[in-house]
């Protein structure tokens, strides 16, 4: 796109008084072209440096991201840019760039109601990307340690061990903050205020206002974002933790404990009078300060230790003779469940192989998330309802030779515990655990051919000092 050579042509020249002003900016592009004048390196020529779009590219052609209002493909974009990208690095650097109103997308939510979220067009998405990436490095070093969604090397393991850490040093009563609709409150000038602070270059600071301010097109019809930040674009989960970033650096000063993944927050306490001032003063700030909304009737103090209360990125505590534990909650185990039983109903596997497929690679990415949790009985048994089910499915459809086979009838896809390795103890087809837990795996095939038998040799993973269960089979035939 020769994008370097025309960041040189066009956006290095101080004295260019004669460049249009931004549409809807407070000042007029002179005044801001002055003031970047002794600001050092500009961001603006670093974010369409050639070779920073050119990762932008990559990145959002890697999240096979749907098409935003124009239909254009990420394949067509390529195709387009190399026509036009010169042009609009140009419109860019002259403030003459103006993204196009994101299209509306509503999806459930598992609760109710639903997340309305906000497509780019590609080019924009490239564009904002492209911003993104010279961002997070200033930023990053800013956000504090109880935040751990969008940024990496953290995860939602990480952000429920921490509050495992916080119950086991006492603070056992939660707060749990519920904004509503976080995204679409988001406000705007006080958001490039913050912005301000950190970002000498007034013209990356308008050119974000105007992805912000760039609307929304509803089934064809125009709606103006006077607020908020559509979740579906590559700018917007870095521009909600800079937002939030206000909070967590005001509640890290009062030496309060809390956690952050996004936009769920938790805070601790020792006692319930204390998580009750914690409420009050955090929905304070909340809404008075960064003029959130914060959900009255699902914000509340419960103890870390209710099953029924406590729910956290999926997660729940418990407590026995060893101490404190992370667990799947009951709500998220029983998703599960169902889930393995939809994949596995005659309905939607009419063919057992592509059936077992499927809840290879569900078990797989469930596990990878809630790997770190104690769950060994449920794992037991959701095995054996699993046998049970893959026994009458290849008893029942025909699509096995042999209608009894102990390969389909006994397929195991899950094992006990992520610590432990099934060894033989046997030659009789039993597998043992070191605990004393068996496994009846046959050796027999399919007259086929293909042994359908898994080994559930789950081994830890450690990524980011997390243990996380991952699958490592023995036979397979995907």
């Amino acid at each position: 796109m020769k994008a370097e050579s025309l960041v040189n042509e066009h956006c290095l020249q101080k004295n260019s008084a004669e460049h249009e002003g931004y549409a809807g900016g407070r000042r007029s592009h002179r005044l801001i072209w002055k003031e970047r004048g002794s600001a050092g390196p500009a961001l603006l020529e670093k974010i369409l440096n050639k070779d920073n779009l050119y990762r932008a590219y990559k990145r959002v052609k890697a999240n096979h991201g749907a098409p935003g209002i124009d239909g254009m493909s990420i394949e067509e974009a390529l195709v387009w840019l190399k026509e036009n990208g010169a042009r609009l690095v140009e419109d860019i650097c002259r403030g003459k760039y103006t993204p196009q109103p994101v299209r509306r997308k509503e999806i459930a939510k598992p609760d109710g109601g639903v997340r309305k979220l906000g497509i780019p067009t590609v080019v924009d998405r490239i564009i904002q990307q492209a911003v993104a990436q010279q961002l997070a490095p200033i930023y990053e070093p800013l956000f504090a340690d109880e935040s751990y969604g969008y940024r990496p090397g953290r995860s939602a393991q990480g952000a429920i061990n921490k509050v495992k850490e916080y119950a086991e040093e006492g603070y056992t009563q939660a707060v749990v903050l519920d904004l509503s609709k976080y995204f679409d409150t988001i406000n705007h000038e006080h958001l490039l205020n913050i912005l301000r602070r950190n970002i000498t270059d007034e013209r990356v600071i308008q050119l974000i206002k105007r992805f912000l301010k760039s609307g929304v097109m509803d089934q064809g019809v125009f709606e103006e974002t006077e607020a908020g930040s559509p979740q579906g674009g590559p700018l917007s989960p870095l521009l909600s933790l800079i937002y939030l970033n206000e909070f967590d650096q005001e509640f890290a000063k009062r030496g309060v404990r809390f956690v952050r993944y996004a936009d769920d927050i938790a805070m601790f306490a020792k006692s319930r009078r204390a998580a009750e001032r914690l409420l009050n003063s955090s929905v304070s700030y909340l809404e008075g300060n960064l003029g959130l909304t914060v959900n009255r009737t699902k914000s509340r103090v419960v103890s870390v230790f209710s099953a029924t209360q406590f729910k956290y990125l999926g997660f729940a505590l418990g407590k026995n003779r060893n101490g404190v534990y992370v667990r799947v909650h009951p709500k998220s185990l029983a998703k599960f469940r169902s889930n393995l039983r939809n994949l596995s109903s005659r309905r939607h596997a009419q063919s057992i192989l592509p059936a077992f497929r499927a809840i290879r690679l569900y078990v797989s990415g469930w596990l990878n998330y809630y790997g770190i949790a104690t769950m060994r009985k449920f794992l037991i048994t959701s095995q054996q309802w699993l046998n049970q089910e893959s026994a009458c499915a290849s008893g029942s459809n025909g699509n096995c030779p042999e209608r009894n086979c102990g390969s389909c009838g006994n397929l195991v896809l899950m094992g006990s515990w992520p610590t432990t390795r099934l060894t033989p103890a046997r030659p009789t087809g039993e597998y043992q655990t070191p605990r004393g837990s068996k496994w009846p795996l046959q050796t027999k095939s399919c007259t086929s051919g293909d042994s359908l038998i898994w080994s559930p040799l789950i081994q830890p993973l450690r990524t980011n000092t997390i243990e996380i269960a991952v699958y490592r089979t023995v036979r397979t035939v995907v």
